[in-house]
């Protein structure tokens, strides 16, 4: 049977903590470029940022949520997301917020909450080990972020991505849910995410299915 490694809601931190968290502010290379969506030219949002095991990086991803279900976020090469795999978090510095483009506009360049997270390996399943969690810890299933490496739980077809720098197959790094509180979290349509990484290229993918 196959074991899970579920990524659950364990309170807030700092927007810049250099943890594996959903929402704060996202750490780069000094002088890297806050991504703008290619569609309708805004800031992305920062959606979430995963510090890899044995220093191996850390994986950043962002969205558009300036014209939502328009600018095409949910896919991986249409330019309406943007995903990131930099040096290990000793390395990085918090990357500024870029001005809005139009006065009186929402900010929709990071969510409304910090999420960091613990592990919980679950033997079960990715579909049934939030379930199997919840019953065991007596916390409710929206508690659930994610899962951390394993398979991807595809709500519609096979889409992983080919690397486009070496035309390989990208490895799943995680899979993330909405979470807890509709207000504060990111926007998958009520679907899920999924982040891939490329690591001898460097090089980083996400998209969300609904």
């Amino acid at each position: 049977m196959s074991t899970t490694t579920l990524l659950i809601h364990n309170g807030s931190a700092a927007p810049d903590a250099p943890v594996t968290r959903v929402g704060g502010l996202p750490l780069a290379p000094a002088g890297t470029p806050w991504p703008t969506c290619t569609a309708c030219s805004g800031p992305l949002q920062f959606i979430a940022q995963i510090v890899l095991d044995d220093g191996r990086g850390v994986l950043a991803v962002f969205m558009c949520a300036n014209r939502p279900g328009r600018c095409e976020a949910w896919s991986a090469t249409a330019g309406g997301n943007r995903a990131y795999l930099f040096p290990p978090a000793a390395a990085l510095t918090p990357m500024p917020l870029p001005v809005l483009p139009a006065a009186g506009a929402g900010d929709v360049r990071q969510l409304g909450a910090v999420r960091t997270v613990e592990r919980a390996e679950v033997p079960e399943e990715y579909r049934s080990a939030a379930t199997a969690w919840s019953a065991r810890s007596g916390r409710p299933v929206g508690e659930v972020l994610g899962q951390l490496g394993g398979a991807p739980d595809w709500l519609q077809a096979d889409e992983t991505p080919d690397c486009p720098g070496c035309g390989v197959p990208m490895g799943f790094t995680a899979q993330l849910e909405e979470g807890p509180d509709p207000g504060t979290a990111p926007d998958f349509g009520a679907g899920s995410a999924y982040a891939y990484a490329c690591e001898p290229c460097g090089r980083a993918a996400f998209l969300w299915q609904c």
